[in-house]
């Protein structure tokens, strides 16, 4: 007869709510943290936010001499380029400035790469977008953002009570910053792809949160007497198993996607490994344990500093 896998023992009894004023002293430093490097380092946009032109080509040679082909391009009179290797060493993306002069000194930036490189490269593509489009991309990007935090909030609010939806929220804003705040820090592109991988590490950060609390709900009306740090504790393990699976399996293969999934998804693994990681952290260790301070049922906050002190 088939079995479930239970990576957790079903007898575990962790006490997740210990040091949760430690965790949350943690998770608002990385929060303010993230929020100071988005300000003051800023974001390194890509080309669907920051407009300009991409080239992807490809050397001739085994490797390409990135500092004589920055050296050579800046030369050419196009602002300052940025060059990075894709995928390979012999495979380079130019990434050229916004031009002046519209479709017309587009095509004649184009073409003076081309010209310094010589017709021995292999010019795989060229992408160009527009400021104005750029600029509406990142309101479209972040219009899409709050609608879906805003729909993730009514939805367990309607689904469960108001306490429920506000902590889960703080958990999903908490999730979402400090993930960009990372792609602020190590300096990855953030385009579009990283904007669906945001609201992929939304979706499964609540998804994770949604099934504690419904446990959570559930031994409530179970043990009506049972203090309700006890039950949260108690519903915390009740659900590591599950949590550690669904994590664990999902883990394994975003890491697969960013190891061998090329340059082209790499920044979009990178988040949704960043993310599965503090989605799980924070469903643990910041949603669930702010339900101590919601009030869940009448004289909850009394038991619960009388649970807290010395004497308990």
């Amino acid at each position: 007869m088939w079995k479930p896998l239970h990576l957790v023992p079903a007898n575990t009894r962790i006490d997740f709510l210990r040091f949760h004023k430690f965790t949350f002293v943690l998770s608002i430093v990385m929060v303010l943290g993230s929020i100071g490097l988005i300000a003051t380092k800023g974001l390194n946009f890509g080309i669907d936010f920051a407009g300009g032109i991409v080239m992807e080509v490809k050397s001739p040679d085994a490797s390409a001499d990135l500092g004589a082909m920055r050296s050579g391009l800046n030369n050419l009179g196009l602002g300052e380029m940025s060059l990075q290797e894709f995928g390979s060493p012999d495979v380079v993306l130019i990434r050229i400035p916004q031009q002046d002069g519209g479709e017309t000194a587009t095509q004649e930036a184009v073409a003076k790469v081309q010209a310094s490189l010589g017709s021995n490269w292999e010019y795989r593509r060229t992408e160009t977008v527009g400021p104005k489009v750029g600029s509406e991309l990142i309101e479209g990007a972040l219009i899409a953002f709050l609608l879906a935090m805003g729909g993730i909030m009514a939805y367990i609010w309607f689904r469960y009570e108001w306490n429920y939806g506000v902590n889960a929220l703080i958990a999903l804003v908490h999730d979402c910053v400090t993930t960009v705040g990372l792609f602020a820090l190590l300096g990855l592109e953030f385009n579009l792809t990283t904007v669906a991988a945001v609201l992929t590490i939304a979706g499964y950060s609540v998804n994770d949160t949604v099934v504690v609390f419904d446990r959570i709900r559930y031994e409530l009306r179970r043990y009506k007497t049972m203090n309700v740090r006890d039950v949260i504790n108690l519903s915390l393990n009740a659900t590591l198993s599950r949590t550690t699976v669904t994590s664990g399996l999902t883990m394994l293969s975003v890491l697969a996607l960013a190891i061998w999934g090329g340059e082209a998804m790499r920044g979009f693994s990178i988040a949704l490994v960043w993310g599965i990681a503090i989605g799980t952290y924070s469903t643990l260790f910041m949603a669930t344990p702010l339900l101590l301070y919601a009030n869940l049922r009448p004289g909850a906050k009394a038991k619960t500093a009388e649970a807290d002190s010395p004497s308990a």
